[in-house]
């Protein structure tokens, strides 16, 4: 299959790439490096059938041949980068799903959203269904992803009663793992990098509030399962496993061997009270569960920062030559 990623070089896309790679897929991975990183995909650059190309899907989208499958992945996901880019980060839920459901429209191709828990907002039903609306501040300073995404999937439906565009939803719960940025504001590589470093573990509030956290290997299996299928979603992808943030620094804390120290910080606006996916459409449309223990997922996410701080201690050399230059640009 030729398969088109769109924020292929982010944390998710990346795996996503890898994925449809090993497999023996062409992949076309679409990025303009607002928040991902080439580096996320340089190990796949010169693979067969792999292209990177530099390009704003908010500007257009063109891939020239056959496409099978668009995902769309563009997008900030985390709270400091779409607070420090919130026109981008409307724009690429807007104009860029429209962009990317024209390619899909063009080539025939299957089209698989990635829109989030965050459209639950602070939800008041607990876990969360697909069929709750949700409880969202549109105009809080997480609105601007919340609604966009919101916005995405209102567009997606649009195109497939429409135009007929067969369409699915993935509404992704807190994922984590290799490729995360450090200091990218979520609370797991902000943890693993604090403890690592033996500085204090900041807890927002009281650390009473939950997560629901999923190892990435699972989230992937868990699209490419949706992407795969017929069905038009949403569809909860995520691990059920709650868990409440002081709990989790603490276990960071544990697992990396830290001597550091959990220390409170003031609570962000908006900031969801309890996050946890009913996954009952993924397990039974799907046939997908978890499959990662947290434990094991917490520990080779840390294994992976131990290894980037070691390469960063040796002077890590940039991307190479080779793969600047195969970087195409859209």
């Amino acid at each position: 299959m030729r398969v088109v990623v769109t924020g292929g070089a982010g944390f998710l896309g990346s795996h996503l790439c890898d994925a449809f790679v090993a497999r023996g897929d062409e992949v076309v991975c679409l990025d303009n490096f607002l928040t991902g990183n080439p580096e996320n995909v340089a190990h796949l650059v010169g693979a067969p059938g792999f292209r990177l190309v530099r390009t704003d899907v908010t500007d257009y989208v063109h891939v020239p041949g056959p496409v099978d499958i668009v995902l769309h992945f563009a997008s900030p996901a985390s709270p400091i980068d779409y607070l420090r880019v919130p026109i981008e980060t409307l724009k690429v839920g807007s104009v860029g799903t429209l962009h990317a459901l024209g390619l899909a429209k063009e080539k025939g191709a299957r089209f698989v959203l990635a829109s989030t828990s965050e459209v639950y907002g602070d939800p008041e039903i607990h876990p969360q269904p697909e069929t709750y609306w949700g409880h969202v501040n549109p105009v809080g300073p997480r609105g601007v992803y919340d609604e966009a995404k919101r916005f995405a999937e209102a567009l997606t439906l649009a195109y497939r009663h429409t135009h007929g565009v067969d369409t699915g939803i993935v509404r992704i719960f807190n994922t984590f793992g290799p490729r995360m940025r450090p200091n990218d504001g979520r609370a797991i590589p902000n943890f693993i990098r604090q403890a690592l470093a033996g500085e204090p573990v900041t807890v927002a509030g009281d650390g009473s509030q939950t997560r629901s956290i999923c190892y990435v290997d699972d989230l992937v299996a868990g699209i490419l399962a949706l992407a795969g299928s017929p069905h038009a979603g949403p569809i909860n992808i995520g691990n059920p496993h709650e868990i409440s943030m002081l709990e989790l620094a603490k276990w960071i804390i544990d697992l990396t061997g830290s001597t550091s120290e959990v220390v409170h910080i003031a609570r962000p606006v908006d900031d969801p009270t309890v996050r946890q996916p009913d996954t009952t459409l993924a397990s039974t449309l799907l046939g997908w569960a978890p499959r990662v223990p947290v434990e094991e997922g917490l520990r080779r996410t840390i294994d992976w920062f131990r290894e980037q701080d070691a390469r960063a201690a040796f002077g890590a050399p940039p991307l190479a030559p080779e793969t600047t230059q195969q970087i195409l640009n859209g």
